[in-house]
Parts: structure tokens; C-alpha cells; sequence
């Protein structure tokens, strides 16, 4: 054990920085995000605020709800009240009311004969919407639907006579501007390029006439839009598609990298141009579980998803602006502004990559691919300002930018359903509403539509981001263990899990909001394979991580001494030799894994001690191991122990105890209810995270507990010891879906209490952090 005493005024890895507040401020000329010196939260603003999300399941039966549904591409009638939206797994569109954003409601679906595309909305009376009926990639085939929104019924069908992906009405009404994809075969090579082009049949633009509301009368016409690509001309991939006030329609020819205008009125092609390439230099092109921005692509192809025509300042549409998505040759990570004549007027480069990794919305496991994949992209102007929001589809995120003399200004991040594939601003209302995509019924995160709605005041996300250091933002995601620096108001400590390849410890500044992580030190040395889940600091100034272990002991459960300074591991310890050999020994019924989730340092005479919190309970069935079973208290009706324990280990006389902990009752439809987190409070009072394992709608019970240390003496906390602080509230005042994991409490020495949840590294997750200041602790449990 170290003897000499480490102070925190001098460490070289845990150096405080200077930080002022978050607000608003132009992306540098380098195109990386703005510093956190560079914000001033004084300053009076308007910022996009969450104030709804809708789950799709709402819109299904009861008894159907377990089925995959979501929202792809959605539209709103001109009154902005209702929202109409794709669902191509489930072969429908859905409706949802938003006559009051903050409380959507469920009005159904109708099924639509085939995978919806695309939809948009004529007036207030008619959904339009573009289905795929196609055999296979050959045999291609596609239908316009007409639906009665009022009715919500169908009035009318037209062949399209193809594969159809994006529909765009024109604004005064009088045409429809389709794009229809015949999308290629991607298991299918050419010329060496698997996926490659060309694969017949062609993609062409459809437009259809309306001539009055009666679709028998609305006449097709079809524009060829070959020969104009230089990289597969002669198989054009039209993917998405935009009409202006003087129906001109822009169209992205995705795998081809080209943009093209059409004249709606002639049916003409008046311009095309090549999308062009962009080398990027600050990037993740590495898939090995360190978020790093130090390498480079050179030339790779915009090829660009989503685009937008842009009107600056409500004057003429003079700009282009693309989701540069990137797709057949990889991932250019960006979006882009063109002239109408295919000049590049400004280009993020890897900006929004550093933006993703300074909001812990990275998505590190995306890094050999397309990064963060900006697929959306939507244009708004609210009063006199204009905006351009980007959508990460695989960092689940809005970018918010407003337009300055033709240049984005970044302005705020929002948090976005899982994979957002769709943006629609609706400036009349003051909304904005982004549609996901993923839905994973199985796992509890469903895809949901969520609604932002333009207001006074500072933005309520992020709660918590990083500074940066030589000009890249601080890497962090997948927050877990969490503790106060002693003596110090304003500091705390985090560490995230083994989500990523190289355990971290993250020095916190919570004296801004948002709160600002000013430093990171990696764990070095020891056996490695850590699942930092747990940070304390000793007396003498070292830090103790708990380290979960896994269901085989693979992985054992570990406490580590941690050298702060360094951050070298002086010494691991793991559970008794007995201990384990009962756990080998034993057949699990299903908690065998569960683990060290937290760990908290209560000094004494003559040393200290460590309390380590295990999640859920363990139960054996071998006899000589009876002492271990923490089926004491009955098993719940899934047939796990109502109880699990807190470990205490003396690293003085190198000896572990442990108490029993008994849970709060498992919540209805929950797997389990277990504990994620154990920290001391200045009174000496163990504060504890208790929660079940739902999320979202479903996610009944996400709570603080406080224990008085005169609770442990009988090696037992009942129900009757806790004082419960309910979280729920808290978390619900996101207007999100809530996430199954609040894993880190922090109680700081004048008693502010925060706590952090985990992401999961934003996968299968959509990267959303919520960092929540729940002011003096003593409040909490009155």
C-alpha cells in the first residue's frame, strides 16, 4: 500500500482547467468545434428545447406491441397539428396528433399494400405517399397512395412504374416530384466494386401533374436522368429529393455522387453537377474501442442522402445544402453548402465528428465505416433567423446551426431517437420533430418521434461535455462509476466502462453548466481487461476503481489502487480464494454475473475501508457455499434473490466482509432490480443507485437511496433503513426516453448530489447522457 501522502493541488493527470459556461459560437476556421472558453451562458438566447417524445408502439394494439414499428420519413398538413409518418418494416403509415407538441397522441395506422418510402402531406386534406412493391432488384415496381387524413382511408392509387424512395410536393401544390431509385443490389459486383454500378434497371425522376383533388386525373410524366453522372451514368440512383418556390426540384443521385435540377413545369433537366470529394484530417478511421481523431481520408466522395434547398434571409434560393452520408465509397462525415451552379461555398469536414466526441455522442464501433453518418438534413426559418439542422444516424443527434451570411454557425446538439432518419421543421408552430428509425422491442428502446420546440432561454442539452486539448475535444462516452474529490467543491471523477478498449479516469468541473469534463488519465498497467464501474478516493490520495467481473470469472471482479498522478495500478485485489471456488463450483440461476458496481471509502482508526456494491444477488445450490446465498430473503417471481450485498474489504488487514442489502420490490414486466452505485455522503451516510432494468415508457423504478452506517451494523439493510429519493421525475423532466441506467452518484463536500447515466457507448443506445445537479443531498431525503 502507498505510504507517502498524494495532494490534489499538483497532479499532472487530473489538472483542472480554467472553463467558462456554455452557449452559443462559430465553428473555428478549422472547422473543429468551439471551445468551451468560447461560451457565455449570460448571454439571453432562444435554443431548441425537447418537450415530447412519442413511442411508435403507442400507435399499434395492445396485444401487437412487441412487433417492430417505426418512423422513417414523416410530414405535417399545413397547419402543422398532424404528423404522418412511414413505417416500412410494418408496411403502414402512422398518425400522431400534435395539436399540443408537448402531449402527442396516438391516431393509428393504415396499411399501405407494400414498404412505405416516403410520404408528404397536400394541404390539410391528402397524404401522399410513395410505396415500394417491387419483386426484387430487377423486377422493380412502385405505387403513389392517396390518403384522406381526415378519413384516414385510401382514395386512390397511380403506378409509378418503378422502385420509388423520396416524394417531395411543390410548394404552390401543383406538382409532385418523385424520386424512383430502382436501388441497386449491394451482394452484387462490378467491375470490381461490389454494389457497384451499373445494375438495370435505371433510376429515373417521376412528376405528376394535380389537376384537381381527384388523383384520376393527375398525369405522370418521367424525366431521364442518365448520362449525367460521370460514375455510372447510365444507371442514375436518384435517392432523395427537394422542390423550391419556383418549382425547380433538386436531386440527390446518391451512389452517383451528382446533383441534379430539374424544371418541374418543362420536365426538363437545367442543371447537374458532380458533388465533388473532401479529405478529412481529425477522424476516427480506427474500429478499436479508443475514440482517437488523429487520422485522415484523402478524396473520398461526398455521396450525398438528404439535401435541402436553402433561401438566406427568405430572399432567393440561392444555396444547396447536403447530408453527406456518404454510401458505395465510403463515409465522407459531413454536409455541404453549394452554390446552384455546384460551388462549394462551405464544407463542415471533420467538424461534425469532433462535435459528436465533445458531446459523448461518438459512435466509436462506426469508426471503419461511415463515422457519425449524417443522413438527414432540414432547412427552417423561425422569424427573421434561418436554420440548417444535420441528423446523425449513428450518433443519434441533431446538429443546430444558424445561418450567418452563408456560413453555419453551430448553435446547440440535441439529443435524437435511436438512428434519426427523418428532420421536419415546422417554423409556423415553432417545432421541429426528428424520426427514428431502429426499434428494438427485445432490449426496451423503442423508435419514437421526438419534438423540439423553439423557446427563450438556454439550452437544457448537454448537462454535461468536454473541453478540449490540442485543438480535439476530450474523447468520452459511456459514463459509469462517480465520486467527489474531497475538499474540493467543484470536482469530480468518472470512469467509463469496457465499452471501450482502455479504461480512463475523467476529472469533472461542475462549477458551469453544463458541466464540463476538463481531463482524462488512462489506467495503465496491471492485468488489464477492466470494467470500470466504480472510482473513490482514500485518505492517503490514491483512487480505488471497482472493476465488474463477468458470469465466467473471466473477468473477476477487482478492486483497484489506482496511482492518481500516473494513473498506474498499484495493487488489484479480487474476492477470496473460497469465494470463488464456490462460485466455480455452483450452478447459476441466472445472477451468477452480477458484480462489483461501485465503491465508496469510509476512514477509521488507523486506515479505512472500501464498501463495494454488487448489482443483483447471488444464489447457489451447493451446500458448503449456504453463506454466500443471498436467497435469505426469498426469491422474487422470476425466481432471484430479494436481496444482494455489500462487499467490505480492509486493505490494511487484506480481509472482506459483507453485509446484506435487501432490494426494493421488482417492478412489473422488470428483468431485475439491482444497485449500481455507492458513494459517502459528507455525513457519512451511504448514498446508493437502485433501479430496475427498463427503460423509456416501461421504466418503473430509478431511485437514490440514503442509508445512515449504523443501518450496516447488524449486516443487514432492510427496506425500512432506506430514505428513497425518486428519480423518475427527474429523468422524465427530459421529455426523453428514459434510460435503464442512472449509473453514478457523486456527493460533493458542501453536499450538492449529481448523478450521471451511461450510454452505452451509443450503440444500441442513442449515445444520450444526462448529467443531473439535484442540488443539496440533505433535501433530497427529507
Amino acid at each position: 500500500m502507498l505510504k507517502q501522502h498524494l495532494t490534489w493541488g499538483a497532479l499532472p493527470g487530473i489538472l483542472v482547467l480554467g472553463v467558462a459556461a456554455i452557449s452559443a459560437t462559430p465553428l473555428p476556421e478549422n472547422g473543429m468545434p468551439p471551445s468551451v472558453r468560447d461560451y457565455d451562458s449570460s448571454i439571453p438566447q432562444k435554443s431548441f428545447q425537447r418537450v415530447a417524445t412519442f413511442g411508435n408502439y403507442r400507435n399499434l394494439d395492445p396485444a401487437a406491441r412487441d412487433e417492430e414499428t417505426v418512423s422513417e420519413i414523416m410530414a405535417a398538413t399545413k397547419d402543422g397539428r398532424l404528423l404522418v409518418y412511414t413505417d416500412s418494416p410494418g408496411e403502414r403509415i402512422g398518425f400522431v396528433n400534435i395539436a399540443d407538441p408537448a402531449s402527442p397522441l396516438p391516431e393509428g395506422t393504415l396499411a399501405m399494400g407494400g414498404e412505405p418510402t416516403s410520404v408528404d402531406v397536400l394541404g390539410n386534406d391528402y397524404a401522399l405517399v410513395a410505396v415500394n412493391t417491387s419483386e426484387n432488384f430487377i423486377s422493380t415496381s412502385g405505387k403513389l397512395v392517396v390518403v384522406d387524413v381526415k378519413t384516414k382511408s385510401v382514395t386512390g392509387e397511380i403506378d409509378l412504374g418503378g422502385q420509388p424512395d423520396s416524394i417531395k410536393i411543390s410548394p404552390d401544390g401543383n406538382y409532385i416530384a418523385i424520386a424512383i431509385e430502382n436501388e441497386r443490389d449491394e451482394d452484387v459486383t462490378v467491375a470490381g466494386v461490389e454494389g457497384g454500378l451499373p445494375q438495370a434497371p435505371a433510376g429515373y425522376l417521376a412528376i405528376l401533374d394535380i389537376k384537381g383533388m381527384n388523383p384520376v386525373n393527375w398525369v405522370r410524366r418521367d424525366v431521364d436522368l442518365r448520362g449525367l453522372a460521370a460514375y455510372g451514368g447510365g444507371d442514375p440512383e436518384p435517392e432523395f429529393v427537394d422542390v423550391n418556390i419556383h418549382n425547380k426540384a433538386l436531386v440527390s443521385l446518391q451512389e452517383n455522387n451528382h446533383l441534379v435540377i430539374v424544371d418541374l413545369v418543362r420536365g426538363r433537366v437545367t442543371n447537374h453537377f458532380d458533388a465533388g470529394a473532401v479529405t478529412l484530417d481529425g477522424i476516427d478511421q480506427t474500429e478499436d474501442g479508443i475514440i482517437s481523431l488523429t487520422e485522415s481520408l484523402a478524396d473520398v466522395p461526398r455521396e450525398p442522402d438528404a439535401i435541402a434547398w436553402v433561401p438566406v434571409g427568405g430572399r432567393d434560393l440561392s444555396m444547396i445544402a447536403t447530408a453527406n452520408e456518404g454510401d458505395l465509397f465510403g463515409g465522407s462525415r459531413g454536409f455541404t453548402l453549394f452554390d446552384r451552379a455546384g460551388k462549394v461555398l462551405f464544407d463542415s469536414g471533420a467538424s461534425l465528428e469532433a462535435i459528436a466526441v465533445q458531446h459523448g455522442h461518438y459512435p466509436e464501433d462506426r469508426s471503419e465505416n461511415k463515422g457519425t453518418e449524417p443522413e438527414a438534413i432540414e432547412y427552417g426559418r423561425f422569424g427573421r433567423d434561418d436554420y440548417l439542422f444535420v441528423g446523425s444516424e449513428r450518433g443519434s443527434f441533431v446538429a443546430v446551426y444558424q445561418l450567418k451570411n452563408t456560413r453555419p454557425v453551430f448553435k446547440q446538439l440535441l439529443p435524437a431517437p435511436l438512428g434519426p432518419e427523418g428532420l421536419l421543421a415546422i417554423p409556423s408552430r415553432n417545432l421541429l420533430i426528428a424520426s427514428g428509425e431502429n426499434d428494438d422491442p427485445s432490449f426496451g428502446v423503442r423508435s419514437s418521434l421526438m419534438i423540439y420546440q423553439l423557446k427563450t432561454g438556454q439550452p437544457t442539452y448537454p448537462q454535461i461535455l468536454s473541453d478540449d486539448q490540442s485543438g480535439s475535444p476530450i474523447p468520452w462516452s459511456a459514463l459509469s462509476g462517480m465520486v467527489a474529490v474531497p475538499g474540493q467543491r467543484d470536482r469530480l471523477l468518472a470512469v467509463w466502462d469496457s465499452y471501450y478498449s482502455e479504461s480512463m479516469i475523467f476529472t469533472i468541473d461542475v462549477s458551469r453548466k453544463p458541466a464540463v469534463i476538463t481531463a482524462s488519465l488512462k489506467i495503465q498497467g496491471g492485468s488489464g481487461d477492466y470494467d470500470p464501474e466504480g472510482i473513490a478516493v482514500a485518505p492517503d490520495g490514491t483512487l480505488w476503481i471497482a472493476s465488474e467481473g463477468n458470469a465466467s470469472d473471466s473477468r473477476p471482479n477487482r478492486l483497484l489502487q489506482v496511482d492518481p498522478s500516473t494513473g498506474q495500478v498499484m495493487q488489484e485485489i479480487g474476492l477470496p480464494a473460497e469465494i470463488l471456488a464456490c462460485r466455480g463450483a455452483s450452478i447459476s440461476r441466472g445472477t451468477l454475473g452480477s458484480g462489483f458496481e461501485g465503491v465508496s471509502v469510509r476512514p477509521g482508526v488507523g486506515g479505512y475501508r472500501l464498501f463495494v456494491a454488487q448489482q443483483r444477488g447471488w444464489d447457489y445450490t451447493t451446500a458448503e457455499c449456504e453463506d454466500l446465498d443471498d436467497d435469505a430473503g426469498g426469491l422474487n417471481a422470476l425466481g432471484q434473490p430479494n436481496q444482494t450485498r455489500i462487499w467490505i474489504y480492509d486493505p490494511l488487514a487484506m480481509t472482506w466482509k459483507h453485509i446484506a442489502w435487501e432490494l426494493a420490490p421488482l417492478p412489473e414486466n422488470a428483468d431485475w432490480v439491482g444497485l449500481s452505485e455507492i458513494t459517502r455522503a459528507p455525513d457519512g451516510s451511504h448514498i446508493l443507485i437502485e433501479r430496475d432494468n427498463l427503460t423509456g415508457d416501461f421504466a418503473g423504478l430509478k431511485s437514490l437511496v440514503k442509508v445512515p452506517f449504523t443501518a450496516t451494523a447488524d449486516r443487514l439493510v432492510s427496506r425500512s433503513e432506506k430514505a428513497v429519493f425518486d428519480l423518475m421525475p427527474r429523468m422524465k423532466a427530459s421529455a426523453g426516453w428514459i434510460t435503464d441506467k442512472p449509473e453514478g452518484v457523486a456527493v460533493t463536500s458542501d453536499g450538492r448530489s449529481f448523478v450521471v447515466t451511461d450510454n452505452d457507448g451509443v450503440e444500441d443506445w442513442s449515445g444520450e447522457t444526462w448529467f443531473l445537479d439535484l442540488g443539496r443531498y440533505r433535501r433530497l431525503f427529507r
